[in-house]
């Protein structure tokens, strides 16, 4: 095995592990947010719309996925369809969207612990989080994806346990009570509240396309990476639409619209501050956002991996640790990812918090990267029609065809509601083309090599 190699060792449950877990604390924060944008019964459409799109690219994103196994995972997909502008674009917006979704996670976890202890810093806590997992990355892929698979499968049980204890409390009347926004019925302010909240409805599904960066170290990829994708998926539907659900008609959801704990208030409304259930959601709720907090640290390190093995970041972040992983990349994302928790106070974005800026510039990311990906999809039908593609998008060309249609206008209402966000992220992929282009400079030959390949 090469120096720049990773190991084939995931199954399909591990692959299942890590597509729900990295998406998973999705289900337990951030989307709240969205009811303070769309009112709940308008923020219930958006999630419906987005659940179609993400329903689409999961089934048109396997085909890539198994057809070019690769730890670039989009790069690698968009560097084959479209050269080196499309992998520059693809591998970009990946990192971003990968990078800025962890500190977002880590304050969710400071806020959960501060619940069971006042007297702890959410910053801090999120510091030690982030030091914890990436050592616990870099102790090796195969741990990591078990770890990963343990605490997704407490984290959905917890999901379903607390739609249970709730559901005596739920009232239809509380979750529709004002449930449009800016009316009690539908207007244009509703309108405009369903497509303000695009990036909280993401948030539910936001980076399941990272097991495709575990792909190289799958064993049978073709078929074991399809039966994780679609069991991924339809797993996150359900626990998507019923959380909300049932958060929503406990009591009055709009205290819940804009912290970051919803679920342990929510519960509260129900069984009291000091019932051993709500304790329990607590601590088992950590399961959820630790899941994901440790997914995407291994999806922004294999991309950071892939980009530098393909001439597009220094080789030093392509390097492998004794244990097969890519320490630098896990190291150089921690790094990016605590500076930002830091940020917190000094940078303020259109009056957001910290954590629904990191959000949405992580969306961001990840629309772009959908819109390549679908794009890079086509491509490769035309131009590559003997490619071998063990799963073919069902549907084609009509299934990627919504996916691409549905990406691209959340990208437009992302623009429209989220401008200084998306100049940021704008600034971000222009100062990025120009360090990846200087780089490629000092290091011809990689990235044609991994184009061919």
């Amino acid at each position: 095995m090469s120096a720049n190699t990773l190991k084939p060792t995931l199954g399909t449950l591990h692959l299942w592990g890590i597509a729900v877990g990295l998406v998973i604390s999705g289900e337990y924060f951030g989307w709240s947010y969205g009811w303070g944008t769309a009112g709940t019964l308008g923020f219930l459409v958006t999630t419906l719309l987005v659940a179609v799109m993400y329903t689409c690219f999961i089934f048109s994103f396997t085909e890539l996925t198994t057809a070019i196994p690769n730890a670039g995972g989009p790069f690698a997909y968009s560097l084959r369809a479209f050269g080196v502008t499309g992998g520059t674009i693809a591998g970009l917006a990946t990192l971003i969207e990968f990078v800025f979704a962890p500190p977002a996670i880590a304050m969710a976890i400071g806020a959960y612990l501060n619940v069971q202890f006042p007297g702890l810093e959410p910053k801090w806590a999120a510091v030690g989080a982030y030091v914890v997992f990436m050592t616990l990355n870099i102790l090796g892929v195969s741990i990591a994806a078990t770890f990963e698979l343990v605490v997704t499968v407490l984290a959905v049980l917890e999901l379903l346990v607390f739609m249970g204890v709730v559901a005596p409390g739920f009232s239809f009347a509380n979750f529709a009570a004002g449930g449009w926004a800016g009316e009690n019925s539908f207007s244009s302010a509703t309108l405009s509240g369903i497509f303000a909240a695009i990036p909280f409805a993401i948030w539910f599904f936001l980076a399941i396309e990272g097991a495709a960066m575990a792909a190289e170290e799958a064993k049978d990829p073709k078929r074991t990476i399809p039966t994780a994708y679609i069991a991924g998926i339809l797993t996150l539907v359900v626990l998507a639409l019923g959380v909300m659900i049932f958060a929503g008609g406990v009591g009055d959801w709009r205290a819940l619209s804009n912290i970051n704990d919803p679920l342990p208030q929510a519960m509260k409304a129900v069984v009291g501050d000091n019932s051993n259930w709500m304790h329990m959601l607590v601590w088992i709720g950590l399961f959820g956002l630790v899941a994901s907090f440790h997914g995407i640290i291994l999806g922004y390190s294999r991309q950071f991996f892939a980009l530098a093995r393909a001439g597009f970041l220094p080789p030093a972040l392509a390097r492998l640790s004794r244990f097969q992983t890519p320490h630098r990349a896990i190291i150089a994302g921690g790094v990016v990812g605590i500076a930002a928790i830091f940020s917190d106070g000094l940078i303020n974005l259109q009056g957001m918090t910290l954590t629904a800026a990191m959000i949405t510039m992580s969306v961001f990311g990840a629309i772009v990267m959908y819109i390549i990906s679908m794009l890079s999809l086509f491509k490769l039908r035309r131009s590559e029609p003997g490619l071998e593609r063990s799963f073919m998008a069902p549907g084609y060309p009509i299934v990627p065809g919504i996916a691409l249609v549905l990406a691209v206008v959340c990208l437009i209402a992302m623009i429209w509601f989220n401008l200084q966000v998306g100049l940021v992220f704008l600034a971000l992929m222009v100062l990025g083309s120009i360090y990846c282009k200087l780089v490629r400079g000092r290091t011809p030959g990689l990235a044609i090599a991994t184009s061919e390949g």
